[in-house]
């Protein structure tokens, strides 16, 4: 699963993903962010009718189109084994895909010493930037627009902290996976296109697991700093 990423890059190195051309999406600047969570607004990346990328903005916790209240359910991921069939996730699949841009996300592990969970900053070497693949949907009975980003079964090295983990897209697969013409059939061919074995991870302190801390976000620097291990 994927509960909390990081998108503390500043947004000129993450632009380099995509080729956003509105004066607004290239001169954007947002703050940097160490834990971002479900429901929280954040950034992502469509096709764009002109061949290019478009910059949207939503909710990470997908609100489907046909809703008519906020889900209670965990919207937040979608599982790839079922993105083509779910209700929650089979017409987003279809028509609306989307990137969600990050440069970290953690996971957790049950400590051994005292059966508590151990939080872990994965990231790409160097703290590159880079994509999940993702859903997203506009929700007019409620006017939300909202994303969600989809997970798969985890892989080395991943799979020494979790069984899940977000599906990281290949930055050659971007077009494809956004174009709306991209046959049905073709879609989990392009997903399996990952570059999940070139994480990277290292313990960090606890404080991660509050969304927040005396009312304020529990959201700095600090939280993705490495911690020495016993």
């Amino acid at each position: 699963m994927c509960g909390r990423y990081t998108r503390y890059l500043s947004w000129s190195e993450i632009h380099r993903l995509y080729r956003l051309t509105a004066p607004a999406e290239v001169g954007r600047n947002d703050a940097p962010r160490y834990n971002i969570a479900p429901t929280d607004e954040v950034p992502f990346i469509t096709a764009s009718d002109d061949g290019n990328h478009k910059l949207r903005t939503g909710r990470w916790w997908l609100v489907p189109f046909w809703a008519k209240e906020m889900p209670k359910a965990a919207m937040f991921n979608a599982r790839i084994e079922g993105i083509d069939t779910a209700p929650a996730f089979r017409d987003a699949f279809k028509s609306k895909r989307c990137l969600i841009p990050a440069d970290g996300f953690y996971e957790w592990k049950i400590s051994p010493a005292d059966g508590k969970k151990d939080p872990w900053h994965i990231f790409q070497p160097g703290h590159a930037p880079f994509s999940f693949a993702g859903l997203w949907a506009y929700n007019s009975n409620l006017e939300i627009t909202s994303c969600t980003i989809i997970t798969e079964p985890s892989a080395a090295p991943v799979n020494q902290i979790h069984d899940r983990q977000p599906l990281i897209l290949g930055p050659a697969f971007y077009d494809a996976w956004l174009d709306p013409k991209t046959p049905a059939g073709d879609l989990k061919d392009i997903l399996s296109h990952d570059i999940d074995g070139q994480l990277q991870f290292y313990r960090v302190g606890r404080e991660v697991n509050a969304a927040a801390v005396n009312k304020q976000p529990n959201d700095h620097a600090g939280l993705i700093e490495p911690i020495k291990l016993l």
